[in-house]
């Protein structure tokens, strides 16, 4: 039974989530406040985020490196192009380090409710310590989701998985102890995750003995060459002025040009031209027999592309065997048996089958105004499904904040990118509040904001949700294919924001004021009153003193 470890803990900033962009955000708070009174929460026990979770073999990034990093951090040493999981990780745990943000991490904790008291304008957290089962409440004035859109690995929905005799693990759960060498796999799945997988366990001195991939649907692939970076190349951006923000603005260029594509109607031949490109690579890299499965059928565009890290080359080998047209229909205790009766035995089953994209909170409760839940919330404005104002702000749960929360995504560019201009979105949203409760002594600061609580209208937040559907509807997304951007039931796109990126950007860099209402709580507004209370004695008192100097 968990035991309340009693002591109440309060902070002015907590953080969901020690990955990308909760050390991001904490990174801001020092580098444009100075403050270290903020704590960030991590189940995990280590920060990274998803890059650290994931480290199956393989694991890698689709974005160029000098793309993938934060825009205050520049990285001229990346080792490659397009960074595994390793070095990626390591950068953002250089970065932490930077600016001793582990000082602030409880790792090993899940944030299990969160509710608002409008009287204290705070938000109250109850924290499961995972090793111990000790609950600690902790008091903070701004909550941030920092939780990530990939977080909650997608379950098995396979029967009979409990009666395999052999191990069953998902790519972002990925077991070390098992030594594939000369056994036998089935990988579910032909993702991103997948197809980085395989071409690593087929080949070598410590290849599988079979694999057996099962897939539902195929994606367009892209050729990616990944060359190494040259002591030179990396010299260069290390020490020539400039010439790293240069390479990084032609690289989100690259990137961002190919969002005139995604326009259902005007973006018709530029898809054309990356459908044949994409087709005539597929044709002439993948085996015969796999040719005519492997070239979608769908609009290209419609999911997000995958680069191909020499999963054509593996398919080729006779160890690798891709089964499309009959699937599994069962997992029995020694493999699994296909809609057509056939065993394939295995020793180890791998989930590469993507996460719970429409349920971004996994078991976390957060109650706002009046006790209503998010679900609640997003029940009566968007048919159940998550959405939120510019992908950070629910009007009637005041100081919260989500980095990467709904339609925050894009087709084409760096997740980083986004959450940086969210962070900087926030940061000018939550100044008010932050100089308001500053620690200093009033009189000797600037006069402070007699607001602490902000929170987006209703109004804004409708109208953004409508715009944002209105919007992806004319959009690549909704040709119709199967992606985890849209819900099977609504048809809403929960996951991609439906417009270039420069213009995510402009809006958190012009924010509309009057889309947001601040406000103060009684606990802060008596706290106010009771401080001017003791600076307008203690002016009394300097001014008698004052006089009475001048009359000795």
């Amino acid at each position: 039974m968990a035991q309340n470890s009693g002591a109440l803990q309060n902070t002015d900033v907590l953080i969901i989530g020690a990955g990308m962009s909760g050390i991001g955000f904490a990174v801001q708070l020092l580098r444009q406040f100075g403050t270290r009174n903020f704590k960030i929460i991590e189940k995990s026990d280590n920060l990274g985020g998803t890059w650290w979770v994931n480290s199956y073999p393989g694991c890698g990034c689709d974005v160029p490196s000098h793309f993938f990093s934060y825009s205050f951090a520049l990285n001229p040493n990346w080792t490659q192009k397009f960074a595994l999981q390793s070095e990626i990780h390591e950068y953002f745990s250089d970065v932490a380090a930077q600016y001793e943000i582990h000082k602030h991490v409880q790792f090993a904790s899940l944030v299990e409710r969160a509710s608002w008291n409008e009287a204290s304008g705070t938000w109250s957290v109850t924290i499961r310590d995972l090793q111990s089962s000790a609950i600690t409440e902790h008091h903070c004035k701004i909550l941030i989701s920092a939780v990530g859109a990939l977080s909650v690995p997608r379950e098995c929905s396979i029967p009979g998985a409990s009666n395999f005799r052999g191990r069953v693990f998902h790519t972002a759960q990925w077991d070390h102890t098992f030594n594939w060498k000369g056994k036998e796999l089935v990988v579910v799945g032909n993702g991103c995750s997948a197809t980085q997988i395989i071409p690593e366990i087929c080949s070598g001195p410590g290849a599988a003995k079979m694999i057996t991939q099962f897939s539902r649907q195929s994606h367009w692939l892209a050729e990616r060459p990944n060359p190494k970076y040259s002591m030179l190349f990396k010299w260069t951006m290390k020490w020539i002025p400039l010439v790293m923000r240069i390479y990084r603005a032609k690289l989100y260029w690259d990137k961002e040009k190919d969002f005139k594509g995604f326009d259902i109607e005007t973006g018709a031949e530029i898809r054309n031209g990356w459908s044949k490109e994409a087709a005539d690579y597929i044709q002439v890299n993948a085996p015969a027999k796999y040719r005519d499965f492997l070239i979608p059928k769908t609009e290209i565009g419609c999911k997000r592309r995958v680069n191909d890290t020499n999963y054509l080359a593996s398919l080729h080998q006779g160890n690798v065997n891709l089964i499309y047209d009959d699937p599994i229909d069962e997992i029995i205790p020694t493999g699994v048996r296909t809609q057509s009766g056939k065993i394939i035995t295995a020793e180890a089953i791998v989930l590469a089958n993507g996460f719970e994209t429409q349920k971004p909170f996994e078991s976390l409760e957060i109650f706002g105004e009046n006790g209503v839940s998010i679900q609640d919330h997003w029940n009566l404005v968007s048919e159940g499904m998550p959405s939120s104002y510019l992908g950070t702000c629910l009007s009637g749960f005041p100081n919260f904040f989500m980095l990467m929360g709904p339609n925050t995504l894009s087709g084409h560019l760096s997740v980083i990118y986004t959450t940086e201009c969210q962070i900087n979105f926030i940061i000018r949203i939550i100044r008010p509040i932050l100089n308001a409760i500053r620690t200093e002594l009033p009189w000797l600061a600037v006069r402070r904001s007699d607001w602490d609580i902000v929170a987006v209208k209703p109004s804004a937040e409708t109208q953004d949700i409508e715009s944002v559907q209105e919007k992806a509807k004319k959009l690549v997304w909704a040709t119709g294919c199967t992606s985890w951007f849209i819900d099977e039931n609504t048809k809403r796109n929960t996951i991609m924001f439906p417009d270039w990126q420069y213009k995510f950007w402009l809006r958190s860099i012009f924010v509309s004021w009057d889309d947001f209402a601040y406000r103060t709580s009684t606990t802060f507004r008596k706290e106010e009153l009771e401080l001017t209370c003791v600076v307008n004695g203690l002016s009394a008192t300097l001014n008698e003193q004052h006089n009475y100097s001048k009359v000795g």
